[in-house]
């Protein structure tokens, strides 16, 4: 992959163009479509979610290139999680969520304090815009006990 990506960035230093995009929402659904898909366009392919700056297209929205992908290589966003406690961590997860495992593990790796709130019914992206399964409360009062001044 990196040596791909190390060509890629060639060719757009040469061409001043972007050629290879990667991941992202699929453009279109189709009757192979996977329920992360599937969900995943019901936010960004429709007028629930989806925006196109200026500098884009609707097609290339949540694609990123091949070139930036190549800055996730060394990370992983667990590492020294530990190191965060004695700060409150709040882990926020849908039931339903294709992600809850991160948040599972994130959770699993975490110091004391922290809280792992799974909310009953939710997707992953139900979590971005559906105030009606939003714990609201519960988020709140997290943050009031966490940032209480002592």
């Amino acid at each position: 992959m990196i040596e791909q990506a190390a060509e890629e960035r060639w060719k757009e230093y040469e061409t001043g163009k972007i050629t290879q995009y990667t991941s992202g929402t699929v453009n279109e659904l189709t009757p192979q479509s996977t329920a992360i898909d599937r969900e995943f366009y019901g936010f960004y392919r429709t007028p629930r979610g989806e925006f196109t700056p200026a500098s884009s297209t609707k097609e290339l929205t949540t694609h990123s290139t091949l070139t930036s992908n190549v800055k996730f290589m060394n990370f992983y966003p667990f590492n020294d999680i530990e190191t965060i406690s004695p700060r409150p961590m709040l882990f926020v997860a849908g039931e339903n969520a294709h992600s809850i495992e991160f948040s599972e593990d994130a959770y699993r790796l975490a110091a004391e304090p922290k809280e792992l709130l799974i909310v009953p019914g939710a997707g992953h992206v139900d979590l971005y815009d559906r105030t009606d399964l939003i714990p609201f409360e519960k988020i709140t009062g997290f943050f009031k006990k966490s940032l209480e001044v002592k």
